[in-house]
């Protein structure tokens, strides 16, 4: 199983341009299908979602395609996947929905490794509704969960764990079902944001033990816009405030106005060129069966470039310090440089053609909690990287120091 990096990265107009992008994590570059996508969506014909005219059922099988290709990545039902505009909105909009049901005493867990978007709208919930919050603490040796603290955090109030499965910006994996196992005896939900974990690993939601998971597509190759999975049964029981004449059905009470066609169109896109990545599997496999393969040869290819990226960022000595250092985490290192702004290194890395960006990347609990210097260098790699771009990226660094 491998990667045909040639024949893959001729499907990105973006890399025409000579750049280098090893901003990843913020978003991917976008394959030439998944842009022909939404233009073929929107020019349809196209109108709103029925079953009368040709335009009426172009746009209501864009919604049913939809469904079924996340039901395929995250596995899923169909009906259990919920479209946003965002992973951010979607958290704000599912904290206001279960918080209705929180009660002054209960209590809520967060995690300071997680990005803002899946600590603050929790955080703001719980002032609301007068619910205590408890974090979980990284350990700032290993920059993983601080699984003690979470223990000390849970109790029978609890009504909600929130928690990454990646961090955006160290790249730390938790043991994610552990947590949710915790989470499940206390009586707790557990709330996922999976949208670092998706561009890089084939998400199983039920394995996880996650109850609710989001994820954006942007992050894998698609355009902009969020996705929450969850089990149909349990959102079903999930009341929001909606309009009256809007559908009362699961998954589409969650989704407020019309419907992005085009945007989900896109998506769906994204999740057939992810499982075509590797040519080799049999054409009568099934859709999650071909993701499953390219994802496979997507880690082979991640942990030889990864290997070749940390041996040149120990070659350039003490002048680098990679903050990245957890056993299990995906291809992505924050590091900060010896006397030197971050910034400008992204500015000297920019006028070499090489992208990568500096900030804390909306990790404001992980910065805090680990003194670390903002801004920060982050790189990450993504399913086009190749080791040529990855000796640009450290000799431009070389350079820079």
């Amino acid at each position: 199983m491998a990667l045909d990096l040639p024949a893959l990265r001729a499907h990105f107009p973006a890399l025409d341009s000579g750049l280098a992008f090893f901003d990843g994590p913020g978003g991917t570059q976008t394959p030439r299908s998944v842009a022909d996508a939404v233009a073929a969506t929107m020019t349809g014909p196209l109108s709103n979602r029925g079953a009368v005219s040709v335009s009426e059922r172009n746009a209501a099988r864009a919604v049913e395609d939809f469904r079924a290709a996340y039901a395929d990545l995250l596995n899923v039902p169909a009906d259990g996947v919920v479209h946003g505009r965002s992973a951010t909105q979607l958290t704000f909009d599912f904290s206001r929905h279960l918080a209705k049901d929180w009660r002054p005493g209960d209590e809520i867990v967060v995690s300071r490794l997680d990005h803002d978007s899946n600590v603050r709208p929790w955080i703001q919930a719980a002032e609301r509704a007068g619910v205590t919050v408890r974090h979980i603490e990284i350990d700032p040796l290993t920059t993983e969960l601080d699984l003690d603290s979470y223990e000390r955090a849970l109790s029978p109030r609890t009504r909600l764990v929130a928690v990454t499965a990646a961090s955006n910006v160290l790249g730390t994996k938790p043991p994610v079902r552990r947590i949710a196992d915790r989470a499940h005896e206390a009586g707790a939900l557990v709330y996922v944001d999976g949208v670092h974990y998706a561009a890089h690993h084939l998400v199983d939601v039920p394995a996880l033990g996650a109850d609710l998971f989001v994820c954006s597509p942007y992050k894998f190759l698609g355009p902009h816009c969020g996705v929450l999975a969850a089990a149909p049964d349990l959102l079903a029981g999930i009341r929001p405030d909606k309009l009256l004449p809007s559908p009362d059905t699961v998954p589409e009470r969650f989704e407020f106005g019309t419907l992005p066609y085009e945007i989900l169109a896109g998506a769906t896109a994204a999740v057939d060129f992810l499982a075509a990545m590797d040519p080799g599997t049999a054409a009568t496999a099934t859709r999650r069966e071909r993701l499953a393969r390219s994802l496979d040869s997507l880690h082979a290819h991640e942990r030889a470039l990864s290997a070749r990226l940390a041996d040149g960022l120990r070659a350039l000595g003490d002048a680098v310090t990679v903050h990245t250092r957890a056993a299990d985490r995906t291809p992505t290192v924050l590091m900060t440089l010896e006397g030197r702004d971050a910034r400008d290194a992204q500015a000297h890395l920019a006028a070499q053609g090489v992208v990568a960006p500096a900030g804390s990347f909306y990790a404001h609990e992980a910065f805090a909690a680990l003194k670390l210097p903002d801004p920060a260098l982050r790189v990450g790699l993504a399913p086009y990287t190749t080791a040529t771009e990855v000796d640009r990226l450290l000799d431009g660094l070389a350079g820079f120091l």
